[in-house]
């Protein structure tokens, strides 16, 4: 009996532990999955969540051994969930989202293998024969880029891209002609800074190895003999019936190309929140295919006999189609131009079928299906910003409260407007909330006033110029076009007016510095498609996580030093709160790109002429204070002459920062850092924080992308002339 005592305590206390811990742990389960089991229509949009998730994974994880470990890891938590399981929702859903994790990762790696072009290994002046696969004006830039396929030059990258002056550049020149070109190529560029925007990113999986120059005139060996193509002539007859900025404007929405359009048009479309209008995307390619059906299908109804024997509907979704079809293809075919006319398409099929015609659902299919065969177009902001916007404005318009509010009803005229004015807002509203996080990601900057300008820009865009476009193209065919072409004038003066008027006020754009995490903007993402994805009470939960996820953004630490990988341009803080920047000859492209990193919004001062440097024709000193007290004393190069190697041994030890566009000797060793040209071009720029000592670089050392890797010398040597 007494043997037995104190096993029989221990195993009470232990069951008792146990059935307390299991029922809890069961009382979880049980209303976990009773929350999914009420949730389960909305399950299904989570699938390009995590196909994206494992996208994006790839583009942030360093190296092959990474990327194995990423898909092994979750394959083999499906697998563990598919065989400890005993059932129920929750372990199935963790389990499909484990699969598609793995999966999104192999697919862009296998894209990557399959369809990239590496780049060119180094800058090099060549001569070669290429055949030319478009001749586009920079109207704005007054240059010709010509997009050529090198012939017989297996050590040139099958594709490359060549500015040229007008005057260099055969009149009439067409695709398929073949010509003789001299040039000056480079490798596509890397981001200049973290968080920069990464051109060599993007030219690898479109099969760019190099961009350049041409250095003398380009000749024409061989003519095609097909002429302008069918964009390029409507390019040309609409700039002929419309000049200036509207012109430009005109062109754009006719063919997609943005070359024509002036810097100050495209900055003021950009700072009031109207440069979606630029991109033809779902706005213009709905805004076609809604009025070919509504005209198709208005016009055949007022026949009885074809109104009751005919399917009108089907026959005007389908002429839809093939005009939502056709007006991609006359725009380039663009990645987002093809994924609105894959979503329209979709809202055909639905309105063919009898179907809801727009839905989550459908938004999901059409995220899949591009994910499926552009993956590489989900770390870019044109696939997020869409997506985003898109699904903002159908999951406002699915809760209750906002349908019934939105619908149709018996009302005077001015409530009606007043109506439809406040659900503008409020779309406009809820669309800016939705894309403010990735527009801060991608340009630091998000747009303030877009909403109220929105609320004039897309009713006009929609309903006055590319109706009245479309009718004076048509007139045009009868000489007629005149009168149509003036309304689309006005209209597009009118347009460009609004943007420059937003984007004069001091508050129309918020800028958020370059040093904020990628994980404080995962985390907001995340959270605002909580909100937006389930039905239940449960979505506000993301509410808290999506206001503290931008909070973290508005408060990141704005840099005292920008460094960009080449070394050559260097942008300080000064005491005054001012930006001072080393070289002065520096470009607009280079300083839009410092100050959007730096959130600032002033003119850069030389930094030779501040207070706080001492400039010779080599090198700046600079001394920069400190929260300490202890100013810190800073060392940069500006010229590319050789310096004593004694003297400047010397100053690297009186500096606690060194910056140089060039490899510094050993024996230079500052005090706490040393930029020189290749540990910037390693680490892809620098921006600083003086009082934390941290630095912040835009790429990990141990990345292997296959981008980067060509880059470092795996493509093969140039046989220069």
């Amino acid at each position: 009996m007494n043997e037995h005592a104190p096993s029989t305590a221990f195993s009470l206390r232990q069951i008792s532990l146990l059935r307390r811990s299991k029922g809890a742990a069961g009382g979880w389960l049980v209303h976990i999955e009773t929350w999914l089991e009420s949730e389960r229509a909305q399950l299904p949009l989570w699938a390009p969540i995590a196909l994206g998730a494992g996208i994006c994974a790839w583009f942030a994880l360093p190296n092959p051994y990474y990327w194995i470990g990423w898909t092994v890891g979750w394959l083999g938590i499906a697998l563990g969930l598919g065989v400890l399981a005993r059932g129920g929702r929750l372990a199935h859903v963790l389990a499909i989202g484990a699969v598609l994790l793995a999966a999104g990762c192999l697919l862009v790696w296998a894209k990557a293998i399959l369809v990239g072009a590496p780049p060119l290994a180094r800058p090099a002046v060549v001569e070669m024969q290429a055949l030319v696969r478009s001749a586009d004006p920079l109207a704005a830039r007054g240059l010709i880029r010509l997009d050529l396929s090198p012939v017989e030059r297996p050590d040139l990258p099958t594709r490359v891209r060549v500015n040229a002056e007008p005057d260099q550049v055969p009149q009439g020149l067409t695709s398929g002609d073949l010509v003789s070109v001299r040039a000056r190529l480079m490798p596509p560029a890397p981001a200049a800074l973290p968080g920069g925007y990464d051109y060599a990113q993007r030219a690898y999986f479109e099969g760019l190895g190099a961009s350049g120059r041409a250095l003398g005139r380009v000749e024409r060996l061989r003519a095609s003999g097909e002429g302008p193509g069918l964009r390029r002539r409507l390019g040309d007859h609409v700039a002929s019936r419309l000049s200036g900025g509207e012109g430009a404007i005109a062109v754009t929405l006719a063919t997609g190309d943005q070359t024509g359009i002036s810097e100050a048009d495209a900055e003021a479309m950009r700072r009031s929140g109207l440069a979606h209008l630029l991109s033809i995307s779902g706005l213009h390619v709905s805004a076609l295919i809604g009025a070919v059906i509504f005209l198709v299908y208005r016009l055949p109804a007022l026949s009885p006999r074809l109104a009751l024997h005919w399917p009108i509907l089907l026959i005007a979704a389908c002429a839809g189609a093939a005009a939502g079809i056709g007006y991609t293809l006359l725009t380039g075919a663009q990645v987002p131009t093809v994924r609105s006319c894959i979503a329209a398409l979709l809202v055909i099929s639905g309105l063919a079928l009898g179907r809801e015609a727009i839905s989550l659902r459908l938004i999901a299919t059409g995220a899949l299906f591009v994910m499926l065969f552009w993956p590489e177009a989900v770390v870019g902001p044109s696939f997020q910003m869409s997506f985003a916007a898109v699904t903002a404005i159908v999951a406002f318009y699915e809760h209750p409260r906002a349908r019934a509010f939105f619908e149709r009803r018996e009302e005077g005229i001015v409530r009606r407007f007043l109506r439809h004015a406040a659900v503008l807002l409020a779309t406009g509203l809820i669309v800016e909330l939705a894309l403010m996080p990735i527009a801060f990601a991608h340009f630091h900057r998000a747009g303030m006033l877009g909403a109220i300008a929105n609320m004039v820009a897309i009713p006009l865009t929609s309903f006055v110029v590319m109706p009245a476009e479309a009718i004076a193209l048509l007139l045009d065919t009868f000489g007629l076009g005149a009168p149509a072409w003036w309304v689309v004038g006005l209209a597009l003066r009118l347009l460009l007016g609004l943007a420059h008027l937003v984007a004069s006020q001091p508050y129309a754009t918020m800028g958020a510095a370059a040093t904020t995490s990628d994980a404080a903007f995962a985390l907001t993402m995340l959270a605002i498609l909580w909100m937006m994805l389930w039905r239940g009470r449960i979505r506000w939960l993301g509410a808290p996580v999506a206001v503290a996820g931008l909070i973290v953004t508005l408060l990141a630490p704005v840099p005292d030093i920008l460094v960009t990988s080449d070394g050559r341009h260097v942008a300080l803080r000064m005491p005054d709160g001012r930006m001072a920047l080393l070289r002065e000859r520096a470009g607009d492209y280079v300083r839009t790109t410092l100050a959007e990193a730096a959130a600032y919004e002033g003119e850069f001062a030389p930094l030779a002429e501040t207070d706080t440097a001492r400039c010779s024709d080599d090198v700046c000193t600079v001394e920069l204070p400190t929260a300490s007290g202890k100013p810190l004393h800073l060392l940069v190069t500006r010229s590319n002459l050789r310096l004593p190697w004694q003297a400047i041994t010397d100053a690297c030890a009186r500096a606690d920062i060194v910056i140089a566009d060039r490899r510094m000797p050993r024996g230079c060793a500052p005090r706490w850092l040393k930029l020189d040209r290749p540990a910037l071009s390693a680490m892809g720029g620098a921006i600083l924080l003086i009082d934390a000592r941290k630095v912040i670089g835009g790429r990990d050392a141990r990345d292997r992308h296959p981008w980067i890797m060509a880059a470092q010398g795996s493509a093969s040597p140039i046989r220069s002339p």
